[in-house]
């Protein structure tokens, strides 16, 4: 058995290949890919030769990235991490045949796993399978930045996830998937008012078209619109909380204006370059401001007994039941063949195409 995969063998060379299947050992499942979500900002970093991973190594028990050997050469076979699969053979009680769990083994038609080693996340009969893209990795990320906004507020104490948003006036730069997703979030558990930043055009369109609202940073200056907008008491005017999602510098910079004095920026965003545009020296020092990144390898100190990647993953399930309908109609903008990945990803690298979600179908 051999199954088509999705690989970089280096910058702007992507392929589809077939390599044969792993053995069905003992222990182990089959699944034949459903759908399998692009995440544009990590998977081109793979595809433009970006990504720190491709140029050092990453050293896990001190937690840097220091010279020597690529962690992640080329090739890459395991791009991606937005799968749906269904269990096609078992050899474990613990997955059934038939069932349809979301994972995250990367673009290939079909994977064998270990679930004591890989997660599987059964779909609910009533989700989508084609939102199932963005249960085992893509939701907890964005369900993580509220984790993180919200012991930023109660520490170790967080008993749900909108103890940092609810109530609270919340701004979200960028209009990609993991700021729609984040501000769809934070509206859910109960934001008293939550902004999309964004100059795109098309992605503010999306936004609105989910219910939230937007402003151009293009226009008049965000910053003085929302604390002209946000009146705490004199002098204290801004957002509570921002969550930064785009990864340039300058949405960094502009994330920081926006916040209240002693107000935090929760950071999900990656970025591959430097941060010239970041004056740390003016609003951040002078307001008092603080930055959390909420990178989605750890939950914050203290949660993890209670906070797993399954209960994000459970937070994520009950989004897409209230907002799956518009996520699917205005979040999703192309469903294509496995087939078109190489040219899809290529493109969309060298920003000849432009899409907001894609997903790929065998």
């Amino acid at each position: 058995m051999r199954d088509r995969v999705v690989v970089v063998g280096g910058p702007g060379r992507v392929e589809l290949a077939e390599l044969d299947a792993q053995e069905l050992r003992e222990g182990t499942f089959r699944v034949e890919t459903l759908y399998s979500g692009v995440s544009a900002g990590t998977e081109l970093s793979f595809v433009k030769g970006t990504n720190p991973y491709l140029h050092v190594t990453w050293d896990a028990a001190l937690g840097l990235f220091r010279p020597g050997r690529a962690s992640t050469p080329y090739p890459v076979t395991r791009l991606g991490y937005m799968q749906v699969g269904r269990v096609v053979e078992s050899r474990t009680p613990a997955v059934a045949v038939g069932e349809v769990g979301a994972m995250t083994y990367g673009h290939r038609s079909g994977w064998v796993a270990d679930p004591l080693t890989e997660r599987f996340v059964p779909l609910p009969d009533d989700l989508d399978p084609l939102l199932g893209v963005y249960v085992a990795h893509m939701g907890p990320i964005c369900a993580n930045g509220l984790l993180h906004a919200a012991a930023d507020l109660c520490g170790a104490d967080v008993r749900t996830l909108g103890d940092g948003v609810r109530g609270r006036r919340v701004a979200v730069v960028g209009g990609g998937v993991v700021a729609l997703l984040t501000a769809l979030f934070a509206r859910r558990h109960g934001a008293a008012s939550v902004v999309v930043v964004d100059p795109t055009p098309a992605r503010r369109q999306v936004a609105e078209a989910l219910g939230l609202d937007t402003l151009d940073p293009d226009a008049d200056d965000p910053a003085v619109v929302l604390k002209t907008r946000w009146n705490h008491a004199a002098g204290d005017r801004g957002a509570d909380v921002v969550f930064q999602c785009r990864g340039q510098d300058w949405a960094l910079q502009l994330a920081l204006r926006l916040l209240r004095p002693q107000g935090t920026v929760v950071d999900l965003a990656f970025y591959q370059g430097g941060a010239d545009a970041v004056r740390l020296g003016e609003e951040f020092h002078h307001n008092g401001l603080s930055l959390r990144c909420a990178q989605i390898g750890r939950v914050p100190r203290g949660l993890a007994p209670t906070w797993d990647r399954e209960r994000l993953s459970a937070e994520t399930v009950e989004l897409l039941r209230q907002y799956g309908d518009v996520i699917r109609k205005h979040l999703i903008s192309a469903v294509v063949p496995l087939d078109e990945a190489p040219a899809l990803l290529t493109d969309l690298a060298d920003r000849r195409r432009t899409e907001l979600q894609v997903v790929l179908t065998p």
